[in-house]
């Protein structure tokens, strides 16, 4: 499997996460790259290649002008506005706020373009996510071609990001920008599987009302974790995305068995779509040991879950998420490329 990856992504090197109360170092760093590729090397994988130059205009097929402006400014804005800290979201529209303008001051601006105040926006925070889109457009390219499977190890990862809002560590949103791709080079149904443990918010809402593609996602029940307001069994689309969308939200404590069980029914639903093309937003963060997460997978599940997904028999981009459990994600995320390109 042809791996697409960008040192750009270290840029994005932030200080704090608000956690639990506290500013904690950042689950979401730059060493969760570094353990991935030294496991592909050691295993004798080919070094990954670096990404085409894409320029903006295929991100701006998901992302609002706007909110990619935001991104392109903001943490220059926050310097000159004199604040000392990382850029957090303190005031932020809410339900009874009448909304639809944005303010000039930064402070409340970057609360419009919010959607979890976790998320800290710091120095090279958009040049990362930039860069990770280009990898997943390149690797988009190489599907598309004809010569995948292909790996997009993208960071910052990007599910939780809908058209107009960062959150969850995520900015943009390189699964929903890499289908786009797919589409615009001729893959007229596409279908995306995300596997890592939080719901991908982010692309169901991008998707939400199209019939072109299907959105499938395994994830922890929200009634219990992030992102907590969107991923439930009953949200199956809309207008002509009627029946589009499929979410398996599941307990904590759920082991491999009975996650299993879900993924076999979401390839089937994927089967039975007729997709031209799959994108997988893959998470190790279904591990028994990560630190936000309830899931109990172990390293030989990925292998397994891998092969299945390869078994689909469809040309397949798998595109880098969340795991947070450092010293294993390398093991866990080797596992699952080598079952997916193994089948």
């Amino acid at each position: 499997m042809k791996t697409v990856y960008s040192p750009d992504h270290a840029l994005r090197a932030p200080a704090t996460e608000f956690f639990g109360g506290q500013l904690i170092r950042p689950h979401e760093c730059p060493e969760r790259m570094d353990v991935i590729l030294a496991e592909m090397a050691a295993r004798g994988h080919p070094p990954p290649g670096a990404p085409l130059e894409h320029g903006l205009d295929p991100v701006l097929r998901v992302h609002a002008r706007d909110y990619v402006a935001f991104l392109q400014t903001c943490w220059a804005d926050w310097q000159a506005a004199g604040y000392r800290g990382e850029a957090f979201a303190t005031t932020l529209p809410t339900r009874r706020m009448p909304g639809g303008w944005i303010p000039r001051e930064i402070d409340g601006r970057i609360g419009v373009y919010c959607l979890s105040a976790e998320t800290a926006i710091s120095a090279g925070t958009w040049e990362a996510a930039f860069a990770g889109a280009q990898v997943a457009l390149t690797a988009a390219g190489i599907v598309a071609a004809g010569d995948g499977p292909a790996f997009a190890l993208s960071r910052p990862p990007g599910h939780h990001a809908p058209a107009d809002m960062f959150g969850g560590f995520c900015f943009l949103n390189n699964a929903a920008i890499a289908t786009e791709e797919l589409r615009a080079r001729g893959a007229g149904r596409v279908a995306i599987l995300d596997v890592d443990f939080h719901h991908g918010n982010g692309t169901q809402d991008i998707f939400y009302a199209r019939g072109d593609v299907l959105f499938c996602s395994l994830h922890g029940d929200p009634a219990d974790t992030y992102p907590y307001f969107l991923g439930r069994r009953e949200e199956t689309g809309a207008g002509a995305g009627a029946g589009s969308n499929a979410n398996y939200p599941m307990p904590p404590g759920t082991g491999y068995g009975d996650w299993a069980l879900a993924l076999d029914d979401a390839l089937g639903r994927i089967a039975r779509f007729g997709a031209d093309a799959l994108v997988v937003s893959f998470g190790a963060d279904t591990f028994r040991e990560d630190p936000i997460s309830f899931f109990r997978l172990d390293h030989d599940d990925y292998s397994d879950m891998g092969r299945r997904i390869g078994r689909a028999g469809l040309p397949t981009l798998v595109v880098m998420e969340g795991g947070y459990a450092v010293a294993d994600l390398g093991i866990n995320t080797a596992n699952f490329i080598e079952g997916v390109a193994h089948g």
